[in-house]
C-alpha cells in the first residue's frame, strides 16, 4: 500500500504531525484489519477517489477547495488543534 503525506507548507512536515500523529501511526492505522470503512464505502470508492483528486492540476484542486468553502450546506471552522478530539467524538456521537 502506497502512503501519502500532505506537507504543511508553514513547518516542512507531514501535517499529520500538527495532529499529534507520525507516519508509522497513520499506517498502521490504515492497514490495520480492524480498519472499517464509513457505511457505503469500500476500498474501491476510497481508491476511485484517490485517483480523482491526485489527477487535478494546482488550479483544478484550488477551484474544488474553493467550491467546498461556498457550499450553503456546509460549515467550514477553524479549531484549535488540541479540541480535535472532543470535536471528533461529538461528531461521532451525532453520527455525523
Amino acid at each position: 500500500m502506497y502512503f501519502r503525506f500532505y506537507i504543511d507548507p508553514e513547518t516542512g512536515l507531514p501535517h499529520i504531525f500538527n495532529h499529534g500523529v507520525d507516519e508509522g501511526e497513520k499506517e498502521k492505522m490504515m492497514t490495520n484489519p480492524i480498519n472499517k470503512f464509513p457505511p457505503g464505502w469500500d476500498e474501491e470508492r476510497v481508491q476511485s477517489v484517490i485517483k480523482y483528486y491526485d489527477a487535478l492540476n494546482e488550479e483544478e484542486a484550488i477551484a474544488e477547495a474553493e467550491a467546498a468553502y461556498e457550499d450553503p450546506s456546509k460549515t467550514v471552522m477553524l479549531i484549535p488543534n488540541e479540541l480535535v478530539p472532543a470535536v471528533t467524538a461529538l461528531l461521532a456521537k451525532h453520527g455525523a
